[in-house]
């Protein structure tokens, strides 16, 4: 027993010493239980929707003011024209538009227009839901006698970018992302540990080739085998699942590549830090894996989170390509609606690559 106890004693002091074991015991079970915990939710919350009143009468403004007051929904702005609203759904800034025609409850028709941004099937689903119910409350209040031997107020429900409410038009952008930042960041990062293991890393280092020369290497091939997997990707949602590519082509596959050379950067900065192959696997799927699938807007809404996981987000990769997917590939949108997210992933290239480089003048020191 005395035996048994100091052995037990000794694994205790491995494993106290290793600061990353420790960290996968006890701190990654308390950043998991947060994470999933507030970021899973499929109840969406303060939906921006704008409103198109061409009747202005006292109840369009009591039903406007009821969205408003619910936690569903939040006024995002009155517009004048359809083109007006159409340029805030393409710019992503609402979610819905409520429409009261000329003639809402002065006669008999007492129809409502609901137009909804449908490129997340999910989302419309819900929010077109929360608004019907509104609607229906609202319903009850006094209008004239026409309408109420009609049936009440009537909600019209137009999807916009998605009318057919195809699940793949918001799962093949999410997929996109999530293959792309898993491969290659993974086959970086291990591919060059590997070559640490093997010791050939160290001649590389003691050569008097430039850190930065090394990295470009080492990054350059997966690239180029990164470009077949975003070729394949597109051809198959295109011919296989009916995903449309609505805007252009050249620009979709030029901020793909970009996106790939974040995610090669993030895996070369993951190389610097890992001293084995199962590390560099392990920060790679736990660093990069869940991050994607909760906090980049590809399963569950990033408005509904705390706003600390709503900043976390902010540096998560795949959100901005993701929103520019969605952008160009289903709304049709071009350079000047994503220009924001081709310059945050291009920021994102430049200071991964000044840490990977800083790292490697250490270990040459």
């Amino acid at each position: 027993m005395k035996q048994l106890s100091s052995f037990v004693r000794k694994e205790f002091y491995h494993i106290f010493r290793d600061k990353r074991t420790m960290v996968i015991l006890l701190v990654m079970p308390i950043l998991e239980i947060i994470l999933f915990g507030y970021a899973i939710t499929t109840e969406i919350k303060s939906t921006p929707f704008a409103v198109l009143d061409e009747t202005r009468n006292e109840l369009t403004t009591k039903i406007v003011d009821r969205f408003d007051a619910s936690e569903y929904f939040a006024l995002y702005q009155v517009v004048n024209t359809r083109d007006e609203a159409e340029h805030l759904f393409r710019q992503g800034k609402i979610r819905m538009l409520i429409v009261f025609p000329p003639q809402f409850a002065s006669s008999q028709d007492a129809s409502v227009q609901l137009l909804a941004d449908a490129t997340d099937p999910n989302e419309a689903t819900q929010i077109t839901a929360y608004a019907k119910q509104l609607i229906a409350e609202s319903g009850q209040w006094k209008v004239n006698a026409a309408v109420q031997q009609s049936g009440g107020i009537r909600p019209v429900v137009h999807l916009l970018y998605n009318p057919q409410m195809k699940g793949a038009y918001n799962f093949v952008p999410g997929v996109m992302g999530l293959i792309l930042i898993l491969i290659c960041a993974l086959m970086t990062s291990v591919g060059i540990v590997k070559e640490k293991e093997m010791g050939t890393m160290e001649v590389l280092l003691v050569s008097p080739i430039k850190p930065v020369f090394i990295i470009m290497a080492k990054a350059l091939p997966y690239l180029l085998l990164s470009l077949v997997n975003i070729a394949t990707i597109l051809l198959l949602s295109y011919f296989l699942l009916n995903v449309p590519i609505a805007g252009s082509l050249l620009l979709l596959v030029s901020i793909s590549l970009l996106y790939a050379l974040v995610s090669l950067c993030l895996g070369l900065l993951i190389s610097t830090i890992a001293d084995t192959q199962q590390a560099a696997m392990l920060i790679s799927a736990m660093a990069l894996m869940l991050p994607v699938i909760l906090l980049s807007g590809m399963m569950f809404p990033i408005e509904n989170m705390p706003w600390i996981l709503q900043w976390l987000s902010h540096i998560v990769p795949a959100k901005w390509y993701i929103i520019a997917v969605k952008d160009i590939m289903i709304k049709g949108l071009g350079f000047t609606a994503v220009w924001r997210e081709v310059a945050i992933l291009f920021f994102m290239v430049v200071v991964l690559i000044a840490l990977s480089v800083k790292r490697f003048k250490i270990r040459l020191e």
